[in-house]
């Protein structure tokens, strides 16, 4: 008797079409007041594939969107993706100039924007801009094109476009912390073999399997894989996603508590935000089931404290844009309160992902030993927009992509993330990682938040330095944390000074501007190492 093959969708498209035809009364997405069904969503998209059509929008053409979070982001990008053009959206929260980089890069002739964007959207196009087309996603103060007249003056019809999953789907710029930045392009076969469990059969985990009835919070930006790809993973699963247009710990309690929420993705600064919020112990967390985070490592008094408060299983997710989301994961068991060497790990890959670590010339280094991070899967973007020369720097020929983070494998095949690899500091011969010294420094009861940068030093190169967010309330001296630190780590490792300030420079992915930290350390510099 013949094995029965079950033939994998070509499309999100695909999956969206058939949630409607047979859970079209399901939310997909809420927001505020609002509900926008399966069958809404599918009618929706069909509406603005017909109408991006009648503007002369064309298979692989971008277009952009420049606003907060919102349902009617993922109705603009399901019908740009029904006739194979790009969803490219922006952060806003970029100046101006940024802005008008990327929409010059990307090409877009139409510009989705939300409320409060319209100035930001003038500065960014002069006369010479390549936009045609404004349209306004609940923006009273753009005075053009509203998006619901727009939309759904257009046919109903299905486009009924071939559509494969060698075509693009989506394009993310980078966080550009260096340089210019770039649009990493994801196809709808990358993203469907990240988003969506189905694609690896039996080798999922407890906590991918799908459940009906689940519902997520959607607090992290659209404009990053995050944001973009959680919203794509609960439309791929047929469930809800509840969307904030940002992140408020404030409005996250109050819909953790009112909508059932099971299911969260957020970066270890937003956990910190949240634990720091005056009713975080008065909300009853029951329904909660996962909490997912990641983009940047989260000490282990941090975790601790979150699995204490909110007591759900928590999973760290190791990932980037370039590989449509996560590849490697923590797993719930592995999260234990008293701390284990496991813990100070990002997990093991997930199926379907290969992990090696390499040195400067590529070569596969010893299990154990600390090179840079590559990896092999479909999940791996396409290339990055326009830009040959960069891809062929970061996947070769063989299909394995270049992290430029520095890690190792243990022998059970559990990675352990150093820093960026261009973060390294190199202090009299020997490499110090930044992250292994911000956690023995976080470890400090009176530590808020710690970043650890390299800065010149005449004898050593460079010498570490701390810059520490001190918590309210509390007294700290630099030679009480330096005492502290070389409590837990080597002499070499420890910072030779501190300075304490209000903040840390973040990027809207949680992660350390340490770009910005440096940069008055190193001005005058020809270049940021010594």
């Amino acid at each position: 008797m013949a094995t029965q093959t079950t033939t994998q969708p070509a499309s999100f498209c695909e999956i969206v079409r058939a949630h409607a035809q047979t859970q079209g009364d399901v939310a997909a997405f809420t927001f505020g007041d609002e509900e926008l069904t399966f069958a809404q969503l599918d009618e929706g998209a069909n509406r603005v594939a017909n109408a991006l059509t009648a503007l002369g929008v064309t298979k692989g053409e971008r277009v952009s969107y420049l606003g907060k979070n919102h349902p009617l982001y993922f109705d603009a990008l399901l019908g740009a993706a029904k006739i194979g053009a790009v969803m490219t959206p922006v952060n806003w929260r970029l100046a101006a100039p940024e802005v008008a980089y990327i929409l010059e890069n990307a090409g877009s002739r139409v510009v989705f924007i939300g409320e409060g964007f319209a100035d930001m959207l003038a500065k960014a196009t002069g006369d010479d801009s390549a936009v045609e087309h404004v349209i306004g996603i609940d923006a009273p103060d753009h005075d053009g094109t509203d998006y619901r007249t727009w939309r759904d003056a257009a046919p109903a019809e299905d486009p009924d476009i071939a559509i494969t999953r060698g075509d693009d789907a989506l394009q993310l710029y980078t966080s550009g912390t260096t340089g210019r930045p770039k649009g990493a392009v994801m196809t709808h076969g990358s993203l469907l073999q990240s988003l969506d469990p189905s694609n690896h059969g039996d080798n999922i985990r407890d906590w991918q399997q799908r459940t009906p009835g689940d519902v997520a919070l959607l607090a992290m930006p659209c404009f990053h894989i995050s944001g973009s790809g959680n919203g794509l993973t609960t439309m791929i699963a047929g469930t809800t996603s509840i969307v904030l247009p940002e992140y408020d710990p404030t409005q996250a309690l109050e819909l953790i508590e009112n909508y059932n929420i099971s299911k969260i993705f957020l970066v270890p600064a937003a956990i910190q935000i949240l634990l720091n919020h005056p009713r975080v112990r008065e909300v009853d967390f029951s329904d909660l089931t996962h909490i997912t985070y990641g983009a940047s490592p989260i000490p282990l008094e941090l975790m601790r404290e979150a699995m204490d408060v909110i007591g759900c299983g928590f999973i760290q997710m190791y990932g980037m844009t370039e590989t449509s989301g996560t590849i490697v994961a923590l797993d719930p068991e592995d999260h234990v309160p008293e701390g284990s060497p496991k813990m100070r790990s990002v997990g093991k890959p997930l199926a379907g992902v290969e992990i090696k670590i390499i040195d400067a010339d590529g070569n596969p280094v010893p299990t154990g030993e600390v090179g840079e991070i590559a990896t092999r899967s479909d999940r791996n973007m396409d290339r990055y927009w326009n830009l040959p020369e960069a891809t062929a720097e970061t996947i070769d020929k063989d299909g394995w992509l270049r992290t430029g983070d520095a890690g190792y494998l243990d022998e059970d095949g559990y990675l352990y993330i150093h820093d960026r690899v261009k973060d390294m500091i190199i202090s009299g011969g020997e490499n110090v990682y930044p992250a292994e010294v911000e956690n023995a420094l976080y470890a400090h009861p009176a530590v808020a938040d710690v970043a650890v940068i390299g800065v010149p030093h005449e004898k050593w190169g460079e010498a570490v330095k701390a810059c520490v967010v001190i918590k309210p309330g509390q007294a700290l001296s630099e030679a009480e944390l330096i005492a502290h630190a070389r409590e837990h780590i080597a002499g070499y490792k420890c910072p030779k000074s501190v300075d304490f300030i209000d903040a840390l420079p973040r990027n809207p992915s949680g992660k350390i501007l340490r770009r910005e930290l440096r940069a008055p350390y190193w001005e005058g510099k020809e270049r940021a190492v010594n």
